[in-house]
């Protein structure tokens, strides 16, 4: 196996070979260091590469496969892993996608990168995000904008853009990153992964405050659902003071990948109202993937989503809130994000906490609609990728407005709370991947991840790479 195969074998066969010795974790780094440094000029994947770092620990890695039981060594021991760039991660710069903020490193670990290192993963560095993670799409000023390794004129999406891009390319085993909106069943949309929002309170905030009201959560991509689940075992538990809280399944993420032991009911639906339906592309998929589940006999029926107008005005309002309240001087931002900064600045308290309420009223309709069904099949978003600024000449009103239209089927399930699933179906005519979105009950990873590993199955993708990363 040369080492372009080695870079692309799943995370999990990964740790295999290292258990079994006969890959070193340092000898898989170094193979990704060695395609972060020819590749990455390219693509824009990582903003900080962590290589000395990452080669010590993984130099100590390996002593420690050479003296202990294969059998107590973590799933995802000796892997590689890339952190999005809103995550701290000690000695290495946290900028957050603003220019401004320079080189100073972080003191200390975020809690999901300790929960990182605690599975045994090897950070290999930070990756692009949007400024602030505030837009489907990775282009922050002042920095080179992250390109979808299928084809380098277009986005990886966003906000974790930066860590898609890095493992649809084959610069890291597995990443890490966030959706508060679509951020991380975005970029996987656009990049071919597999990206999962995890439910609400699966995965602790510590040893910040959570400021989004439940709408943002820390979760993994990967190339596989397998993969995903792995990663997933890993950043799940509780930390002492979490606002909300899931209790650790048992057994975990992975071990539940078997077929479900019963045919699921699962609703279909092809467009979300006031935006409308889906582009022809992304509603093909749909169709593709309810008759794929069928065939593996599922019981499937088109469903009709409640329509979404009461919920965009409070999300925005809400997201825009966190903005003018980060403690970044308005002066730094890129230009959409001061007019979300101003316009924060004129809403009061009362309107805040209305928005609030509204946006929980409607994830209540969101569930309750949900609940006869074992799991939602959507589109990710509502056409495929855009091309690397596209948007960026428009005026702030006319990104926000489009950016509502593309990303619709995202936002009600971060309000909800619900896990939702994107995985990778196929390719649109310019060779850029297309996938869709699987929604489960409150807290039912488990469903969700045994149907996407069947369908997986049956279809496999994750033996396709990208021709730049070949």
């Amino acid at each position: 196996m040369d080492a372009r195969d080695l870079a692309f074998l799943p995370a999990l066969e990964q740790a295999r070979l290292i258990r079994d010795r006969q890959m070193s974790p340092l000898e898989l780094v170094d193979i990704y260091l060695d395609r972060i440094q020819r590749l990455n000029p390219q693509l824009g994947a990582y903003v900080a590469v962590m290589a000395e770092s990452a080669r010590a620990e993984a130099h100590a890695k390996t002593q420690q496969v050479m003296t202990t039981d294969p059998a107590d060594l973590p799933p995802l021991f000796g892997v590689t892993v890339a952190v999005k760039d809103l995550n701290p991660v000690a000695g290495a710069p946290c900028r957050y996608g603003i220019k401004a903020a320079g080189d100073s490193l972080a003191p200390s670990d975020d809690y999901i990168v300790g929960k990182l290192r605690q599975a045994g993963l090897i950070i290999l560095g930070k990756t692009a995000t949007s400024q602030l993670g505030s837009l489907p799409y990775t282009e922050p000023a002042g920095f080179a904008p992250a390109r979808n390794p299928w084809h380098l004129d277009y986005t990886p999406g966003g906000s974790s853009g930066g860590s898609a891009a890095a493992l649809a390319a084959g610069l890291c085993a597995i990443a890490q990153g966030s959706d508060g909106g679509g951020s991380l069943r975005g970029p996987a949309y656009c990049c071919g992964l597999v990206g999962l929002k995890a439910a609400r309170g699966r995965i602790s905030f510590a040893p910040v405050g959570e400021r989004l009201h439940g709408l943002a959560v820390n979760g993994p991509l990967g190339r596989t659902v397998a993969d995903t689940a792995a990663l997933l075992d890993a950043l799940s538990g509780y930390e002492v003071g979490d606002p909300y809280w899931l209790p650790t399944p048992q057994p975990g993420f992975l071990a539940s990948l078997k077929p479900p032991n019963r045919p699921l009911r699962l609703g279909y639906i092809t467009g979300i109202e006031p935006i409308g339906t889906a582009d022809p592309v992304c509603r093909q998929a749909i169709l593709t993937t309810a008759q794929r589940a069928e065939a593996l006999g599922h019981q499937v029926e088109a469903a009709s989503f409640p329509a979404m107008d009461g919920l965009i005005e409070p999300f925005v309002m809400v997201w825009q809130s966190v903005l003018a309240e980060s403690a970044v001087p308005w002066i730094v931002l890129e230009r959409f994000n001061r007019w979300l900064y101003w316009r924060a600045r004129w809403v009061s308290s009362g309107a805040y906490l209305r928005a609030v309420s509204q946006i929980q009223q409607i994830a209540r309709q969101i569930v309750h609609f949900a609940q006869p069904y074992d799991a939602l099949i959507l589109p990710v978003y509502m056409h495929p990728t855009i091309r690397v600024g596209e948007w960026q000449g428009l005026r702030s009103a006319t990104i926000l407005a489009r950016v509502i239209n593309w990303v619709a089927p995202c936002p009600p399930f971060n309000a909800s709370g619900q896990p939702a699933l994107a995985i990778p179906t196929g390719f649109d005519s310019r060779g850029l991947p297309l996938g869709v979105q699987l929604v489960g009950r409150p807290a039912d990873e488990a469903t969700l991840l045994a149907l996407a590993h069947q369908l997986e199955t049956a279809h496999p993708w994750s033996q396709h790479r990208p021709a730049l990363a070949r």
